[in-house]
């Protein structure tokens, strides 16, 4: 179970990072962006995973399902095939508590920029404010 997690993670990572990141820009570009097949392909992790996939399982020999009726050949296949499948799948799982985390990380950032603004804006305002008022007079008696 742990193996197939971190397959899945190192697909999941893969895919997101050429597919998003300026990193690899240059090469979704080249390849088309979103205007072509293979541009499409490149610039969606959820289509890149599965190419990445299908490498990353018999390198690391991580087979998960496997054909019940062994056939010669057709079974390795099969087994590749569907092994990929399946860390695809729990890759996508993966992304989208990646993107849950990411998100709420966001929202902690960006709540913390409000309020630095609110109190910037604040002590602006009361600066404002003193300098608007006149010092205290002495008392006359």
């Amino acid at each position: 179970m742990f193996t197939l997690l971190a397959v899945s993670a190192v697909v999941m990572g893969l895919s997101y990072t050429i597919s998003k990141e300026e990193l690899f820009r240059g090469i979704r570009e080249r390849c088309g962006g979103h205007d072509t097949f293979l541009g499409y392909l490149v610039s969606c992790p959820y289509c890149l995973s599965h190419w990445i996939a299908f490498m990353v399982v018999p390198l690391t020999g991580s087979y998960y399902v496997h054909m019940a009726w062994r056939v010669p050949y057709l079974s390795a296949v099969v087994d590749w095939f569907l092994s990929s499948i399946l860390v695809t799948v729990v890759a996508a799982f993966l992304r989208v508590i990646f993107f849950f985390v990411d998100e709420t990380q966001g929202f902690v950032r960006r709540r913390k920029k409000v309020a630095e603004k609110l109190e910037e804006t604040v002590a602006e305002r009361v600066d404002r404010v003193l300098d608007e008022v006149p010092p205290p007079t002495p008392p006359t008696h």
